[in-house]
């Protein structure tokens, strides 16, 4: 465990760093905005195109990695909605519930995965993300229309529109076109997107940090430890035993455990401004997440390495 957690330790100071560095205004919060920008519709797509068109499609295995990882987000989904409707929070605090039990940072989860077991575990994550990104997306912005329902808005539709114009998904759907067809790599290209590649995980974990917002973090307990408790408790612990059920290969199984143990991710605070959600209570959920991630990831990975022989 102790090996885990020096080795995921750089990690989370590089996001400990993209923090002091906005909060100190170097260079300015213009340049972060901007930076969000590069990686998600450059970088992030380079990535994910030059994985996924090298990558083996018709392995067996990605069946049930796929299963184990929806049936943990799913289980999530109806834990926390269970837990809103129960404890009658209403719909803004309800979707920041929602999002902060069953969503993930993604950037996190390939910085770990490559860190921890090298290219063989991102091209996996980047799987993972693939076939969990369209879901998720669906999925929360389907429950926020019925949490909080806005008449005659074509929320679903905006949603659909939105996901058939996410440069993630464009890239992964090129990629995959690309390695169906036995195209890749293609010279130059594949080369120069792999460079552009090798740029996004330091600049997006410099970003993540830059993201986060200390202040606020007084917001409602109950609420946060909810989602806490099932994001970083449940979801891994559903991701573990339904991997052993399954019998996952151990490396495969182990990025998905990497994926159930995650924080939830940044994007869900511009979701909850975007959609009427309870936004400083997202905002704490994803900074109290991060933080205690540091902690309880190692426990969880660790864990991982002896039940699943890696």
């Amino acid at each position: 465990m102790i090996a885990i957690a020096l080795s995921i330790a750089p990690i989370f100071l590089l996001i400990v760093t993209g923090y002091a560095l906005r909060r100190g205004g170097i260079p300015s919060e213009e340049f972060w905005t901007l930076n969000d920008r590069l990686v998600y519709f450059v970088l992030m797509p380079a990535l994910f195109f030059v994985l996924i068109s090298d990558t083996d499609l018709s392995d067996p295995n990605l069946i049930p990695f796929t299963a184990t990882l929806y049936a943990g987000f799913f289980l999530a989904v109806g834990a926390a909605t269970a837990a809103a409707i129960l404890l009658r929070y209403e719909g803004p605090q309800a979707t920041s519930i929602l999002q902060g039990a069953s969503r993930f940072n993604t950037f996190i989860s390939l910085a770990v995965a490559e860190t921890l077991y090298g290219a063989p575990a991102l091209q996996l994550a980047v799987l993972a993300a693939a076939v969990l990104v369209p879901v998720v997306n669906l999925t929360v912005v389907g429950l926020f229309s019925v949490l909080l329902p806005r008449p005659g808005s074509p929320v679903l539709v905006n949603a659909a529109r939105g996901l058939a114009t996410n440069p993630l998904i464009l890239s992964i759907l090129a990629g995959a076109c690309v390695n169906w067809l036995g195209w890749g790599p293609i010279p130059v290209l594949q080369d120069t997107l792999a460079v552009l590649g090798q740029a996004a995980l330091p600049i997006m974990l410099l970003c993540v940090g830059a993201s986060l917002k200390l202040r606020g973090l007084h917001a409602e307990l109950v609420p946060m430890a909810i989602a806490a408790g099932t994001k970083l408790v449940l979801f891994p612990l559903v991701i573990l035993g339904l991997a052993l059920l399954l019998g996952l290969p151990p490396l495969t199984a182990q990025v998905a455990l990497i994926y159930g143990a995650l924080p939830t991710g940044v994007a869900a605070y511009t979701l909850a401004r975007q959609m009427g959600g309870d936004a400083p209570l997202m905002a704490a959920m994803i900074t109290v997440q991060t933080l205690l991630a540091f902690a309880l990831m190692p426990l969880w990975l660790s864990l991982g390495e002896r039940v699943f022989g890696l």
